[in-house]
């Protein structure tokens, strides 16, 4: 009967050891698979645009950034973070140089961006979700963590993300409502009698984001 019961006895501790051999080389395929790589943002590639309006118009103007990354897994946009150079900031409407320069005075001050004390601002992307039946061809949803004048908040907003011959991209209009990083000049929502003086509180950021290998 030993005879029989020890070949048996190992010939069960094989096969239970079988399973968890395949599960560790298993688990290190899916690791390998899950692991996203870093494209570096090409800023002289890049674009990125704001408009702000107001009662009686608009102005609009552009900015560039300084630096950053996306995160690509396979053929996906997963994450990313961008760096933009608020020195940067010029307005292009105005094409007056007294009249230009006068606006960009005000931006660059603490009723806006406060440039001096902030020269970066950033933004961080924490998700992206699937979008279908987008009207403006975006097939993603971008959460993630925006900073200017040093206060962060969450914002979302659709974009047209994908990975193409080594080269990632991100392209989208993110609207942004200035008041929660306390930029509150010219705001109906702090100041009622403003009249036809007040500025709105959204503003957007038209973006255009190329990232390489």
């Amino acid at each position: 009967m030993k005879k029989f019961f020890l070949p048996a006895l190992l010939a069960a501790s094989l096969l239970a050891a079988a399973p968890a051999s395949a599960q560790k080389k298993t688990n290190a395929t899916s690791t390998k698979t899950a692991a996203s790589a870093a494209f570096e943002l090409q800023p002289q590639l890049s674009t990125l645009g704001w408009e702000g309006k107001k009662v009686t118009g608009a102005h609009n103007g552009t900015m560039q950034f300084q630096s950053g990354n996306i995160a690509v897994r396979g053929s996906q946009v997963v994450g990313g973070k961008f760096i933009v150079d608020m020195n940067s900031l010029k307005v292009e409407d105005i094409k007056d140089a007294d009249s230009n320069g006068k606006l960009m005075g005000h931006l660059r001050s603490d009723d806006f961006f406060s440039i001096d004390k902030n020269a970066t601002s950033t933004f961080t992307i924490t998700s992206i979700t699937p979008l279908r039946g987008d009207a403006k061809g975006n097939n993603s949803t971008v959460a993630g963590d925006l900073t200017i004048k040093g206060i962060t908040q969450r914002i979302s907003f659709p974009a047209k993300t994908g990975v193409k011959g080594g080269v990632a991209s991100a392209t989208g209009v993110a609207v942004i409502d200035r008041t929660k990083f306390d930029i509150k000049y010219g705001s109906k929502s702090f100041f009622e009698s403003i009249g036809d003086k007040a500025i709105m509180d959204e503003f957007t950021l038209s973006f255009n984001v190329i990232a390489k290998k």
